[in-house]
């Protein structure tokens, strides 16, 4: 698929994303990670869903934080906990049949054991990881490397100039707080990027909501990034 070069994907940081996240950049080649705006506790920034055992429902991965109100995600510090042992042993217990755990241990095993200080900079690694697992040639942009001026429409049409786009891709959540009028007058088109499990795996359970990419790619391998096309819509919408 050719990238898209005049669509901006800006996106905060997420702790072993859901597919959702990965569909919106089937088609571009750039993701404005958003490390400069305010951490948000109890959200996808540090935790997200993993398959749990037989019979029973996801299971929640949380990385420990020390914060300050109101601090940037690019700051945020991990709590000296040992998380990650408990995160590799729960993965190892929950994929380690999965049909394609083999090719992608040692990789993820070397995350693992890294002694990461900051948030910010293992939701990268992990996010690398999984584009290329996806097959996915995307690039990782700071947005503190960017330092866009204003905050929500103004910060996004900000960094829409700057990365020379004139469409904006976003998620159905931030209709809730987009300026619609204040992107058309400043020319910025927006697409609207929706995600709907397809079933997947031998025991076709994929469809349990909210699962994080790494369970579609240890499931299915080569073929993942073609479920989640499958699953991806993206709509123009009409500006008001």
């Amino acid at each position: 698929m050719t990238a898209t070069a005049d669509v901006l994907v800006a996106h905060q940081p997420a702790y072993l994303p859901w597919p959702g996240y990965l569909s919106r950049l089937l088609d571009v080649g750039e993701l404005v990670v958003l490390d400069h705006v305010q951490f948000s506790e109890r959200g996808r920034q540090h935790r997200n869903l993993v398959r749990g055992g037989p019979g029973r429902g996801p299971v929640r991965l949380t990385v420990p934080v020390r914060r300050v109100f109101g601090q940037p995600i690019r700051e945020v510090e991990l709590a000296a906990e040992p998380w990650a042992a408990r995160h590799w042993r729960t993965l190892t217990q929950r994929y380690a049949r999965a049909p394609y755990w083999p090719e992608h241990e040692e990789r993820l095993a070397r995350i693992y054991a890294t002694p990461w200080t900051h948030l910010a900079p293992l939701t990268e690694e992990l996010t690398r990881f999984l584009l290329d697992g996806f097959g996915l040639d995307v690039r990782l942009v700071p947005s503190s490397t960017l330092a866009p001026a204003g905050a929500r429409t103004d910060m996004l049409i900000n960094l829409c100039r700057q990365r020379g786009a004139t469409v904006l891709r976003t998620g159905t959540g931030a209709l809730g707080y987009l300026d619609q009028q204040q992107l058309a007058r400043h020319g910025i088109g927006l697409e609207v990027a929706t995600y709907t499990h397809p079933p997947y795996g031998a025991d076709r359970r994929g469809l349990l909501p909210g699962l994080s990419a790494l369970d579609l790619l240890l499931h299915e391998g080569p073929g993942a990034a073609d479920i989640l096309r499958a699953g991806a819509r993206t709509e123009t919408k009409a500006l008001i």
